[in-house]
């Protein structure tokens, strides 16, 4: 049966009537009604060859749109985390390939936010403690919000790395909404969806990607990091 082709196919599954007026066999040309449903031994007995059979060009040829949609369609179902190069915060290219097989947390970041503290405690705690394991936070400083983190590169590095000991990777300052949105946050807002739609709503918005590159949870800023442990353990396991 796989050898019949899509138009095998048609003439075993489809209900309806097939009529076509110029099947050509050799140099014989015939008209037949070949209805649905019929038993390939009857047409071989009626001197019919599935291969024979030439079906309008419209049931066998798709609708070039929908292949291009389907094509496009696949390759953004396709498109990882793994796929993008950042900046570090020294300017440097860094390939988020580095970071295959590994669990993380991306979050926007800011030092001036009444979010600040407790997020970068908690996110330097989880980090410290399941990083062994395979997990990595990656934090990309933002100031669309409130101006709440205005320094310089060097500036958010002292700070991150002084105040609170941060160890896990900080990333150059990004534009995580509006028309100069990083790349990397076009593709993990159009990743996750739901209820927060295509807009990160404040500083320390978290997504928590799979080994695999894909986003497989959103959180809220005011989901805490402790609060999302859980389900980092969860895919440590997988």
């Amino acid at each position: 049966m796989a050898s019949m082709g899509f138009c095998a196919s048609l003439l075993f599954s489809s209900t309806t009537l097939i009529s076509h007026d110029c099947a050509q066999i050799g140099s014989t040309r015939v008209q037949f009604h070949a209805k649905i449903g019929v038993k390939s031994s009857n047409l071989m007995n009626s001197g019919l060859s599935l291969q024979a059979l030439q079906f309008p060009s419209t049931l066998l040829t798709k609708s070039p749109k929908k292949t291009a949609l389907s094509v496009y369609a696949r390759a953004a179902t396709e498109k990882t985390i793994h796929d993008f190069t950042v900046k570090d915060i020294d300017g440097k290219d860094v390939s988020l390939s580095k970071f295959k097989g590994k669990v993380m947390l991306i979050v926007n970041v800011a030092s001036r936010c009444g979010l600040t503290s407790s997020n970068y405690t908690e996110l330097s705690h989880l980090y410290e403690k399941y990083k062994p394991q395979g997990f990595e936070i990656l934090a990309f400083p933002c100031n669309q919000f409130g101006g709440q983190e205005p320094g310089s590169n060097p500036e958010i590095k002292k700070f991150a790395c002084t105040r609170f000991k941060a160890e896990f990777p900080i990333f150059d300052k990004v534009d995580v909404n509006g028309p100069f949105t990083a790349p990397v946050y076009q593709f993990l807002k159009s990743s996750s969806g739901g209820f927060l739609g295509d807009v990160i709503k404040w500083n320390f918005e978290k997504f928590l990607v799979d080994k695999n590159g894909k986003v497989v949870e959103r959180y809220p800023p005011t989901t805490s990091p402790f609060q999302i442990e859980k389900d980092i353990k969860k895919l440590l396991a997988a």
